[in-house]
């Protein structure tokens, strides 16, 4: 194990080997390209050809220098571990609000990662962030707490007041909320074909996030269980994380009663 970390630190403490090699990926370079590419001093560049020549990782044809298969392998697989440890890194910090005991849920289904959060000097990210998805989809469905403020809830039922065609499931204290915010509008909302109201009283994870599937974005709002404070927005493009998603959405959409199974909820007394 000692030698084969030794191999990783000789890769991953140069900035500039690690240029090389990426270049190298590319295209097969000469000297100047590869300067050019990594800003690395013509000494230093020397060092790493010859280097990476000594470990058979890449090999000269006149001027230029391309990976040999050996050298593609270490790219390869270098680069998989880098953009793991980039998407570790970006989700270390909210996985704790994630729902990571869901059966199925794991970082594998992450191939990209945005990760909104409210900062000490501007708590608006996530909304901004959930705002920018409702703009970008035509469709939505979701369950949960995913609707994060008024600022939210203003430009989702604008859409679904025109053409946003969306299905939420909502846990009756959040739906009892919405009708709070605004019950003229959501209940305007509810007449129309294209905006679906469920209701289930059970779902697990309901006080701590809230999961929306938009045409090509899975989003998590995660707040503190015990605080109930917003903690971040996660949303990735993902395929594995929509399937994901969506098998698990299904599975309580077929537990959920329609609106018209609670119209005490539409009461005139619950419109401010």
């Amino acid at each position: 194990m000692g030698e084969t970390l030794d191999d990783i630190d000789f890769l991953a403490r140069s900035d500039h080997r690690v240029g090389v090699l990426e270049t190298l990926a590319e295209r097969p370079c000469d000297r100047g390209d590869l300067r050019a590419a990594t800003g690395a001093s013509s000494p230093t560049l020397g060092r790493i050809l010859t280097d990476f020549q000594d470990r058979h990782w890449i090999e000269r044809d006149g001027r230029t220098y391309r990976l040999t298969e050996l050298g593609e392998f270490v790219a390869d697989r270098f680069g998989t571990f880098v953009d793991a440890m980039a998407l570790e890194r970006r989700l270390r910090t909210v996985w704790p609000w994630l729902p990571h005991e869901v059966d199925g849920f794991s970082v594998d289904l992450f191939t990209d990662v945005v990760v909104s959060v409210p900062g000490p000097g501007y708590p608006y990210q996530p909304v901004e962030r959930l705002t920018d998805l409702l703009a970008e989809t035509t469709t939505m469905y979701g369950f949960g707490m995913a609707m994060l403020k008024s600022s939210n809830l203003e430009p989702f039922f604008d859409r679904a007041l025109d053409d946003l065609v969306c299905e939420y499931i909502y846990p009756p204290a959040v739906f009892e909320e919405l009708l709070s915010w605004d019950g003229k509008t959501v209940a305007e909302a509810t007449t129309r074909p294209n905006y679906t109201v469920l209701l289930h009283d059970d779902l697990p994870v309901d006080e701590r996030c809230g999961i929306c599937l938009f045409d090509d974005r899975v989003s998590i709002c995660c707040f503190d269980h015990e605080t109930g404070t917003l903690r971040s927005l996660v949303d990735t493009g993902s395929d594995e994380m929509h399937g994901w998603a969506a098998s698990y959405y299904e599975r309580f959409r077929a537990e959920a009663s329609p609106l018209e199974a609670a119209d005490d909820l539409l009461s005139v007394e619950s419109f401010p």
